[in-house]
């Protein structure tokens, strides 16, 4: 199925520790997620502007209604992997379904480097096309992009908004070694 073929998307706005958060979902799962942006109004119309499908507001029951709650938990300090929340990855071509599923099974407090991703979707040296699946994520924190890091254990790179003071943040949340937290070595 086309992204233009899809039935209208459902989408909210929701508060959380960081800021008001935005998420799309089809009966399927989620479809786009929002980190807050410089304020609540920009960060509901980034959601709810049209990509060739039809988004309505809408109040999250079932399982996205769960799925809000764990992001807020998540996004407070109460780790979840988040891993249980359905997606809906109509239209995502197949290379960036496989890095997102191994992005997906990072658990929070750890990383990988864009080569250990790249090799683990059975394209070693393909680090550089990882970043640009991850760049282009649609799912950022569900599909935890923040977790991927340069070789070097550097930030370089995050798309989402507040590019890599956010990433910084989301990794001082999840206790990650070596970010927010002073270290022996």
């Amino acid at each position: 199925m086309l992204e233009s073929d899809r039935p209208p998307l459902a989408a909210a706005l929701f508060d959380t520790a960081i800021g008001p958060c935005a998420m799309t979902w089809t009966e399927v799962g989620v479809v786009r997620f929002q980190l807050p942006e410089a304020t609540p109004a920009t960060t509901r119309t980034r959601m709810l502007r049209p990509r060739g499908v039809e988004v309505r507001e809408a109040e999250p029951t079932g399982a996205m209604a769960e799925a809000v709650a764990g992001i807020r938990a998540h996004l407070g300090g109460a780790l979840d992997d988040l891993r249980w929340i359905p997606l809906d990855h109509t239209g995502i071509p197949e290379f960036q379904r496989a890095v997102y599923e191994v992005t997906r099974a990072i658990d929070p407090g750890h990383t990988l480097s864009y080569g250990q991703v790249a090799a683990r979707v059975g394209q070693p040296g393909a680090a550089q096309a990882v970043g640009q699946a991850l760049g282009g994520n649609p799912i950022p924190l569900i599909v935890p992009c923040h977790r991927v890091l340069a070789a070097d254990h550097a930030l370089h790179g995050f798309s989402a908004p507040g590019g890599l003071t956010t990433k910084q943040h989301l990794l001082e949340i999840e206790r990650t070694p070596g970010f927010g937290e002073p270290t022996l070595f």
